[in-house]
């Protein structure tokens, strides 16, 4: 499962890569890279200051070595069978993370993320394995028909799974993906979903390809139909106090960027890739009642069935 795991990966990075390409008209930089304290390493694909996109990225990792004792401790709630009593355990992880940042202010942002981690025994042999990932959609003006669109992509790759999958993966995501400390959702969701070892190996990683395999007909009709609609400042401006809560949510909640930063030898680029080029925090800030961006507010504080 780590080999088929990691050459998916590398397959969709770049078939992603070469699609987003083709949208946006300029290319993306790769940065091949390798931990230096442990192993393993990655491939970060980069693109800034686009035509269509001020900042996008699409990641691939394939790393492997010790967990400290403190990580061990917070993985146990959700895997029992993990020793308590070890000071490091070996592991091994392979994931592909994409975030995309539209210069428009009428085409949303997505996250995806989708990956898989093992622990090992002293001697290799697998001890403890999951799936993880999900994805997700942060409009700064709200399409309907974009949420409907992105939502029924989804909710067709679970549902070939699993007809439990989706309602239980986007209430995950609508829980998970919430701005504490602001009282409102980070976007308008999609499916989330950790810890899964509920099935047989191979039917999960046929389910974690069919939604990989599901992103980029969920998303390119949105982007192709957005990227060109005229803005105002005004509008361009309440993109950017959005993606100051995308940040919030980011460096305060999210557990994979904390995870990420508290592994031994992490790369702390490749990790905050998916913060945008630019945002803004304005003192006091309330959209005018009644407003597109005063609806929006309203929805992100109570989810909505988009399907």
């Amino acid at each position: 499962m780590r080999l088929k795991m990691e050459a998916f990966i590398k397959e969709k990075q770049k078939e992603i890569v070469a699609a987003l390409e083709e949208v946006d008209g300029k290319k993306f930089t790769t940065d091949t890279w390798e931990r230096k304290s442990s192993g393993g390493g990655g491939i970060s694909c980069v693109l800034q200051g686009g035509n269509v996109f001020e900042k996008a990225g699409v990641n691939i990792s394939v790393v492997y070595g010790k967990l400290p004792r403190s990580a061990v401790l917070k993985m146990r709630a959700d895997h029992k069978n993990l020793d308590p009593t070890v000071e490091s355990l070996d592991f091994f992880a392979a994931g592909l993370s994409m975030v995309l940042h539209p210069s428009n202010p009428m085409a949303p942002t997505v996250h995806l993320n989708y990956r898989y981690f093992e622990t090992m025994n002293d001697d290799g042999s697998t001890q403890s394995w999951w799936f993880g990932g999900g994805t997700d959609l942060t409009p700064s003006y709200l399409f309907d028909e974009d949420a409907i669109h992105f939502h029924k992509t989804i909710k067709e790759a679970c549902d070939g799974h699993d007809k439990r999958y989706y309602p239980a993966f986007k209430k995950w995501c609508d829980d998970y993906f919430y701005v504490k400390h602001r009282g409102e959702s980070r976007g308008i969701g999609g499916i989330f979903f950790d810890d899964l070892d509920d099935k047989d190996p191979e039917n999960l990683f046929s389910f974690v390809r069919d939604c990989l395999d599901a992103f980029l007909p969920s998303y390119l009709p949105i982007i192709e139909k957005r990227k060109n609609m005229p803005f105002t400042p005004e509008e361009k401006e309440w993109q950017q106090i959005r993606r100051g809560r995308y940040v919030e949510f980011n460096l305060v909640h999210d557990r994979g960027t904390a995870f990420g930063l508290n592994t031994p030898g992490a790369r702390v680029e490749s990790i905050l890739m998916s913060l945008p080029l630019t945002a803004r925090w304005q003192y006091m800030h309330a959209p005018a009642p009644g407003s597109k961006e005063d609806r929006l507010l309203n929805i992100l504080k109570k989810p909505v069935e988009w399907v």
